[in-house]
């Protein structure tokens, strides 16, 4: 039986330019908070997040992920929906069409998150950011943002 993982769970601090996360100086955040508290502080809705801020908290975060064991396996049905999704709306490109599965994706997440705990900050990051996504272009920054935190995940090492 997986652990039960505590709500409001703090991370670890992080600084992309050492392999200590605990590592705490006038520079270091707490990334995972931080990305939560600037999609939450977005005045519209996700495609407001500037796409500069995006790259640089997923360049924090994807590393930050590595460290936590996180393997792209464990969320592969998570990454899996969102692409066959992105499919689905460059067919359509109505976005009311694929909106359900789109809220629908914070239940794979929280999933992931129960079977493994290094997926668990990701899952809160990207949960943050689904409830911001209301048309294609909201739905355009969510993949860019993951796609973006994979990318960096990937760049370390990541599995």
């Amino acid at each position: 039986m997986p652990e039960k993982i505590k709500p409001n769970q703090s991370y670890p601090l992080v600084n992309s330019r050492t392999s200590n996360p605990q590592t705490n100086n006038s520079t270091t955040q707490n990334i995972v908070e931080d990305i939560i508290k600037t999609i939450n502080g977005l005045t519209d809705d996700l495609k407001t997040y500037p796409i500069r801020e995006l790259v640089r908290h997923a360049e924090e975060f994807g590393p930050y992920l590595k460290q936590q064991r996180l393997e792209t396996n464990q969320v592969r049905k998570f990454l899996d929906a969102v692409n066959r999704l992105k499919a689905d709306l460059a067919e359509t490109g109505e976005f009311a069409k694929i909106e359900t599965e789109v809220v629908l994706l914070k239940p794979k997440l929280a999933y992931a998150a129960a079977r493994q705990r290094a997926a668990k900050p990701l899952g809160d990051v990207m949960s943050a950011a689904i409830d911001k996504v209301h048309s294609k272009e909201d739905f355009e920054r969510l993949v860019q943002l993951i796609e973006s935190i994979i990318a960096y995940h990937k760049a370390e090492g990541g599995k």
